[in-house]
């Protein structure tokens, strides 16, 4: 094949594919700008036909305003340069308009000279279309962001600097967009947020977590304090890379002023009731207390009187220690009333129970009022805790006593309830009624529905603690029972412990164990010497008798530091400490001790319901008051605990 044909076959080539080509317009120009060639996508997009345009000047397909200059400079810097690219708009047929990529290329024989010109267009109308709703959407969001007052919203780039700021952060935060832009946003934090990394430490988390929240004080221009809630975003390419963080800051400083404020104020109202309460409390347990002491004062000095006559005084002494015993019982139940109490729950004869209270009661409600009991022939025995039933059925009297100020008949009563079904939290089973029942005022209904409430009394100030009902209540649910209350105003007021049976629990028959006293005796141990620590001289010259009663050999000392001196100069057995001591307390004085002489025997003595926790965990405990018996038993746990170790 000849040059010239291979030359004929190729140009056949070129134009069969440009003739091809629909999505660009493909023609040529001579030196002037003139269209000298058409292809099908110049013909679709543009509107003309080949023999329509062919010979026309190309500067018809720019818009008027254009038309006179940019063609021909267009043509001149292809020629100039090479090549000649833009985007701009372009005029069909039809005038109508569409946005065109225009290039132009020159085209030179192989001499170098100036033939002609290459054009080739592409429609980018929808291109454009959708790059300016783009634009107008990011301005429209830019508008936003920008008029947004309440919040501060600005960017933030990879390493923390501040790339855009809008009106609300320079409203909070003081700076103009000029002054902070480029700027580290660690600026906005405290000295003490900086030392401790938290600016670096907030973007690694909104990195790592895909975001960061959170509440603390912000620093303004001008050096004044903002609370704020703060919000950073990772900000992502599509491929994943991270291009910056955009944060969001809002001041909550006037709402955590409100919520300051608001728990001041709880927390005033909350003191002004605890304070109310604490006076209701005191002035009622001066007048249980003056109901108890008024029994242990009043044997005590006919008992005096009457020793001389040569007169037995153990009842009399019997019931002062009677009362003595529910006074320390009431404290307990006081100190403890906020916590859940742990009873020592045994079968308890009723019977027994109020018989040998019968003297310690009339005592208590004193004279004008009699007590009437009614009992069955039989009474199974019913579990309950003995000391603290009998500290309800105290409470229940004094209540009842109170209720008929001219004087009348209590009457304590006890009735079987064979097959009680479930109810009001009561499991099936047999139940005892104790019943204390009085011919008093009685109460309406708003008043009985308060009365088991706490610190509620009608009796007035000093005259009630308003805990003896709840007291009760406690008592009856945590024996496995039930209180009942009845009253109708003019009618008197009936108070029920409801108490189970014994012989059953959860429906299981058991036997009925027969109720016991406890055993008074003493535990018997080698005389030992003891140091006997109580800052208090007559608790601890009554503690020295009861250990000298029990055969002891005692070293009394009023401190822990005189303790530890004793210590050093004597031998000593065992040491009994009070816990609550100024200067060194029971707690300290063991741990003193047991650097020392860490196979001591210690036991440690309180009036607390119950020690802080941890306190002397390695020792054995004595609550105040106590009985030579106890005191003894406990001695002997000490030591067996002390040996077992």
């Amino acid at each position: 094949m000849s040059e010239t044909e291979h030359s004929a076959g190729s140009g056949s080539r070129f134009e069969l594919l440009v003739q091809s080509v629909t999505d660009y317009a493909i023609y040529m120009l001579d030196p002037t700008g003139v269209v000298t060639s058409w292809n099908p996508g110049a013909r679709r997009f543009k509107g003309y036909e080949a023999e329509e345009i062919i010979g026309e000047h190309f500067s018809r397909f720019y818009t008027p305003e254009e038309r006179d200059h940019v063609p021909k400079l267009a043509l001149e810097t292809a020629e100039r340069e090479g090549r000649f690219e833009a985007e701009g708009w372009r005029v069909r047929k039809d005038g109508t308009h569409f946005w065109a990529n225009v290039v132009i290329d020159p085209i030179r024989d192989h001499t170098g000279q100036l033939v002609g010109f290459a054009k080739v267009t592409r429609d980018l109308t929808e291109r454009k279309a959708a790059d300016e709703e783009l634009r107008r959407s990011e301005e429209r969001f830019r508008l936003l962001v920008h008029s947004v007052t309440d919040y501060a919203i600005y960017m933030l780039d990879l390493e923390g600097r501040v790339s855009s700021w809008n009106a609300g952060a320079e409203r909070f935060k003081g700076y103009t967009a000029d002054e902070i832009t480029g700027e580290h946003f660690s600026r906005f934090y405290s000295d003490e947020d900086r030392a401790a990394g938290i600016p670096a430490i907030a973007l690694q988390t909104a990195e790592r977590e895909g975001r960061f929240e959170a509440e603390g004080w912000r620093v303004r221009k001008n050096g004044t304090r903002f609370w704020a809630n703060v919000v950073i975003d990772p900000i992502r390419a599509p491929d994943g890379r991270l291009l910056g963080f955009a944060k969001i800051t809002r001041d909550l400083t006037e709402r955590k002023q409100s919520q300051e404020e608001l728990e001041r104020t709880r927390e005033a109202f909350f003191q002004a009731q605890k304070m109310e309460a604490v006076g209701k409390l005191t002035g009622g347990v001066a007048h249980d207390f003056n109901n108890l002491l008024a029994v242990v004062l009043g044997s005590l000095h006919i008992a005096q009187r009457r020793m001389k006559q040569g007169v037995d005084v153990s009842g009399l002494i019997g019931s002062a220690i009677m009362a003595a015993e529910r006074g320390a019982s009431l404290t307990q139940r006081m100190l403890a009333f906020a916590r859940k109490q742990e009873l020592a729950l045994e079968a308890v004869d009723l019977s027994n129970l109020v018989r040998g209270m019968a003297d310690l009661l009339q005592r208590t409600i004193g004279v004008g009022v009699t007590i009437d009991t009614r009992f069955p022939l039989i009474l199974p025995p019913v579990y309950a805790d003995a000391r603290q039933l009998e500290l309800a059925l105290v409470n229940l009297a004094v209540n009842a006593r109170d209720a008929m100020p001219n004087g009348g008949t209590i009457t304590i009563a006890a009735q079987v309830d064979h097959l009680v079904v479930a109810q009001d939290g009561l499991e099936p089973g047999t139940y005892v009624r104790l019943s204390v029942i009085d011919q008093g005022e009685g109460m309406d209904e708003q008043t009985l529905a308060q009365a088991t409430e706490p610190f509620f009394t009608t009796k007035g100030v000093g005259k009630g603690t308003g805990l003896g009902l709840p007291m009760v209540q406690g008592l009856a649910h945590q024996s496995g029972g039930k209180f009942v209350l009845k009253s109708v105003k003019g009618s008197g007021t009936t108070a029920e412990i409801w108490m189970r049976v014994s012989g059953k629990r959860s429906g299981n028959v058991e036997t009925d164990p027969i109720a016991a006293e406890p055993d008074s005796a003493p535990v018997a141990t080698d005389p030992l010497v003891v140091l006997a620590v109580d800052d208090d001289p007559l608790v601890l010259d009554n503690t020295a008798a009861m250990l000298m009663e029990l055969g002891h050999e005692v070293l009394q000392a009023h401190s822990g530091a005189e303790a530890l001196l004793m210590l050093s100069q004597h031998r000593v057995d065992l040491i009994i400490t009070d816990y609550a001591m100024p200067g060194m307390t029971g707690e300290q004085l063991i741990q003193r001790v047991r650097t020392d002489q860490p196979s001591l025997p210690i036991l440690m003595v309180s009036g607390y319901a119950s020690l802080p926790e941890g306190s002397g965990t390695s020792v054995p405990k004595l609550a105040k008051p106590f009985m030579e018996r106890e005191l003894s038993r406990a001695i002997a746990e000490a030591l067996a605990l002390n040996k077992a170790a």
